[in-house]
């Protein structure tokens, strides 16, 4: 059976790094300029070779199998501007990466009244917390590939956190957590936006892993958003994980074992000061993050999970 040909908007390049890895001819749609889900493939990551650009223009001449939604603008303007008609009837899959922006239990998901459309959420929290009304819903958790030639030293005396536009999504993403705890433990800022708040601006997607490698943990202040693919690549990479105790977090770092997790900062200072204190034993956290990476997020898990996604959406 040949490899379904499949359309994806450009929104959130780690994630679209991983889900090329599928057997599918994966096109991506650009346009002069490159605006938001026109980008391509962009520079920051390297692509296999299943990937390729297409003038937005020329979408309708493609034979699709597939097309994949990642947010409301690609279902509800996006696909009427680019497809033709018989393609806007091809199976359909919506990935949504997001919790409910709304009330966290009572938000209807946009495709609760898509019975046709295959919801797929990148969390069971999401799930859960989502009204996905009559829409078929399945989960496909994260998978990310362990950084090559990267390892852990944790030479640096000093935490990181990785957060695009942290102060611009402010309580959600845990800028005041961020502004409170800097002034406590020693923490660096990468991200999007990072410098505006004193932090060390954005890293390309190459390079960061090689940085990150150095401090001595991995810092999330998140508060509301998916598991970020930014911690479950620091796991990869063998860091130790501080984190808020919200969303699918607990599931994936145990106090004492992998890092520590809680909503007490206090305690949060505490688990940080003791891996500053002694590099050993954020080693042997390090170890187990990493073997819990690779355990639960391995890319060929979640390849296996995207290829039997699209034969569901496409009644194989």
């Amino acid at each position: 059976m040949r490899a379904p040909n499949v359309l994806i908007w450009h929104i959130h390049g780690s994630y679209l790094n991983y889900i090329v890895r599928a057997s599918a001819n994966f096109y991506l749609p650009v346009k002069p300029d490159r605006p938001e889900g026109y980008g391509g493939k962009g520079r920051t990551f390297s692509w296999p070779d299943n990937v390729l650009e297409v003038p937005a223009e020329e979408v309708r001449q493609l034979p699709l199998d597939l097309v994949i939604h990642q947010t409301t603008k690609n279902y509800f303007e996006d696909q009427y501007e680019i497809l033709s008609e018989e393609q806007r009837k091809l199976p359909r899959i919506y990935i949504e990466h997001n919790t409910p922006k709304g009330h966290p239990t009572d938000t209807s998901h946009p495709m609760a009244g898509e019975p046709e459309t295959l919801l797929v959420h990148v969390t069971h929290f999401n799930r859960m917390m989502w009204d996905s009304g009559r829409c078929s819903t399945i989960v496909i958790e994260h998978g990310a590939l362990l950084a090559e030639g990267v390892e852990y030293t944790g030479e640096l005396d000093r935490g990181i956190v990785v957060v695009n536009g942290i102060k611009r999504r402010n309580r959600i993403s845990g800028y005041d957590v961020w502004e409170e705890l800097r002034g406590r433990v020693p923490l660096d800022l990468v991200g999007m936006g990072s410098e505006e708040v004193g932090g060390l601006g954005d890293v390309p997607h190459k390079e960061l892993h090689r940085l990150e490698a150095r401090y001595r943990f991995f810092f999330n202040p998140i508060r509301y958003t998916s598991l970020p693919l930014a911690l479950i690549e620091a796991m990869t990479i063998g860091m130790p994980i501080v984190a808020l105790a919200t969303t699918e977090v607990p599931t994936v770092v145990e106090n004492g074992t992998n890092g520590f997790v809680s909503n007490d900062l206090n305690r949060l200072v505490e688990g940080m000061k003791q891996l500053l204190r002694d590099p050993t034993e954020a080693r042997r956290m390090g170890l187990r993050s990493r073997e819990i990476a690779r355990e639960r997020f391995s890319i060929e898990r979640f390849t296996r999970d995207w290829d039997r996604a699209f034969a569901l959406a496409m009644g194989r």
